[in-house]
């Protein structure tokens, strides 16, 4: 009976050991996985385990790739209601944010020109890309995946894996290709209207059922907590305070609005790697713009401190 028992002991030890050796290589293998929502990782850029899910499947955060659109007085658009508006090929358009916060890209045209309107509720980021990549244009999708806490986009003829603030593709056949980034105010409705009145808007005639009046993601703004990790992270403002951020020769350098807040409505004349800039913020839109001394403005984005600071660890930052 004693050798039973002593056997007994030891098989049991012997299984609770194999277990947790089974369990930890399923966790070290679900951390490390190839393959994430069925995207290919055997090429990335960027650290495997730092892409995270975010929740919804593939697609699960539906594009909008037949945008349909209103004249400026046909909104119903509050004054100070926040857009992306983009000015190209002498078209201007305005995104509403209460719409982009469901559906994160809109593939849409200018002209003959392939455009992708792109923006992350997490990071606050809202930016319009040309979609001619390598002489086709792509047509984009949201995969589900984050870096950085930052929205992954996925192009559908490759499935590549695009990160909206690193500007690149970081996974697929395309890994290491880049995009190019177009002018994208982030106002209010009321600014936009005024530098473009003949503008036209996104409609929330989408082909889906949401509440757009309703922010899904109530008092996150607010709050210093975020929803995801990120690699970096740096105390000097808010998580969620607004920045204005460009990029120079490799170098980046970001302004945050509560710094340009104590200039009082007077420009900012700066000199960034050689380059003489033109910062112009408005208090009444809470929104930025940079231009060059020739009054060409400079494509930026504006986004929270936390997300650029977590993309940009080295940027050299604004104080007044």
């Amino acid at each position: 009976m004693f050798f039973k028992n002593l056997l007994n002991k030891i098989f049991s030890t012997m299984m609770r050991k194999i277990v947790f050796l089974l369990v930890s290589i399923f966790v070290m293998q679900s951390c490390f996985s190839q393959e994430k929502k069925g995207f290919d990782l055997t090429n990335t850029s960027i650290p495997i385990n730092e892409i995270n899910d975010g929740g919804p499947a593939k697609d699960g955060i539906p594009s909008i790739d037949a945008p349909k659109f209103l004249k400026a007085s046909e909104t119903l658009l509050d004054p100070n209601d926040r857009v992306l508006g983009v000015f190209k090929n002498g078209i201007a358009k305005a995104y509403p944010i209460n719409i982009l916060n469901y559906h994160e890209i809109v593939n849409d045209h200018f002209g003959e020109q392939p455009v992708v309107i792109t923006f992350c509720p997490l990071c606050g980021s809202g930016i319009a890309f040309d979609a001619l990549i390598k002489g086709k244009p792509k047509i984009f999708g949201v995969s589900g995946l984050l870096y950085n806490s930052d929205v992954l986009l996925y192009d559908r003829e490759t499935e590549s894996l695009w990160s909206q603030l690193k500007y690149q593709a970081v996974a697929g056949p395309l890994v290491g290709e880049s995009l190019k980034m177009l002018n994208t105010a982030n106002t209010s409705w009321k600014s936009w209207k005024e530098k473009y009145p003949n503008t036209l808007v996104l409609s929330e005639e989408t082909g889906f059922k949401r509440d757009y009046s309703r922010n899904p993601y109530p008092g996150y703004e607010e709050s210093p907590g975020l929803y995801f990790s990120v690699s970096d992270q740096d105390a000097r403002f808010h998580p969620k305070e607004t920045v204005i951020g460009l990029e120079i020769n490799g170098k980046f350098k970001a302004y945050a609005f509560s710094e340009l807040e104590k200039l009082k409505g007077k420009e900012l004349k700066d000199s960034f790697q050689g380059k003489d800039l033109i910062i112009k913020y408005k208090p009444s839109s809470k929104s930025a713009e940079i231009f060059d001394t020739e009054a060409n403005p400079i494509p930026a984005v504006t986004n929270f401190w936390f997300a650029w600071f977590a993309f940009h660890p080295d940027t050299e930052v604004y104080q007044y």
